[in-house]
């Protein structure tokens, strides 16, 4: 679908309108991206993927560029709208979103794929490509996914928890430096605080959620909800009973698998595997 533009010329959706707006901004300044990084202390390639809307950066960023370009309140309004724009995503997996942006806590299991909390943009775009998009809908796709990945970055973010089966870690991209890529992404973000990964070994064998993707949400109500997904589709699950046979089995699950440090010397592992291409 194109993107909607009102008689100003500026786009309406939310996220495509706040990097445009970012973009307008240091342009109106002259500033390279390099010297706005400089000049409020991030790394200036954060900067450049917000303007290219791979990300929407945090609440504390966007705080600092509403006072660097003396625009108190506005940059951070049109974060809001953008982070929380639930048509940017396809019509299927929009109740699940919402429910996603107002939880308390989550945990997963990946089966095969990594979650989409973690995916870097050239994994998500093999990932959605694979399930048959192309064209402007993957790139639509591409960039909504990465929008999500805001809820787990500033102070207030909630805790994350996702085990992932050994077989995700051993599906490389085509790519190698993508691949290099993300597992250098999943390294940097077990370093968070609100952040625990763990590693399910083949060697742990048979469990209650082989061959099904998870995700559990805590919502404000203290209601649980899960959610099974699949390349083409997905189950929300409220039913009480069921999520708590779902639980029972994660937490089972949790039990086999490695514990967080472990977890990360075997990410740290399969990122020493990655071929180096020689530079030319």
């Amino acid at each position: 679908m194109p993107t909607r533009r009102a008689i100003t010329g500026r786009s309406r959706e939310p996220r495509a309108r706040f990097a445009e707006e970012l973009r307008h901004l240091r342009a109106q300044r002259g500033e390279s991206l390099r010297q706005l990084g400089e000049r409020l202390g991030w790394d200036w390639s954060l900067f450049g993927k917000m303007e290219s809307g791979e990300t929407l950066g945090g609440p504390e960023v966007v705080e600092a560029l509403d006072q660097h370009y003396g625009t108190p309140g506005l940059l951070l309004a049109l974060w809001e709208l953008a982070i929380n724009d639930q048509t940017q995503f396809r019509e299927r997996y929009r109740r699940y979103m919402e429910l996603e942006a107002k939880a308390t806590s989550l945990w997963h299991f990946a089966v095969s794929v990594l979650p989409g909390l973690l995916q870097t943009p050239g994994y998500a775009r093999e990932v959605l490509a694979a399930g048959g998009l192309k064209g402007m809908e993957l790139e639509q796709q591409v960039q909504a996914r990465m929008s999500r990945r805001a809820l787990l970055e500033g102070d207030d973010a909630p805790p994350f928890r996702t085990i992932l089966s050994e077989a995700v870690l051993r599906t490389p991209l085509r790519d190698a430096g993508e691949w290099r890529a993300q597992l250098e992404y999943v390294g940097e973000v077990m370093e968070r605080g609100n952040v625990t990964v763990q590693v399910l070994p083949f060697s742990a064998g048979l469990h209650g959620l082989v061959g099904t993707d998870m995700w559990f949400l805590r919502l404000p109500d203290a209601r649980t909800v899960a959610y099974s997904e699949s390349t083409y589709g997905g189950d929300l699950i409220e039913e009480n009973a069921s999520v708590e046979r779902l639980q029972r089995a994660y937490d089972a699950l949790r039990d086999l698998a490695l514990s967080p440090a472990e977890s990360r010397k075997f990410v740290l592992r399969m990122l020493e595997e990655v071929p180096c291409h020689p530079s030319t």
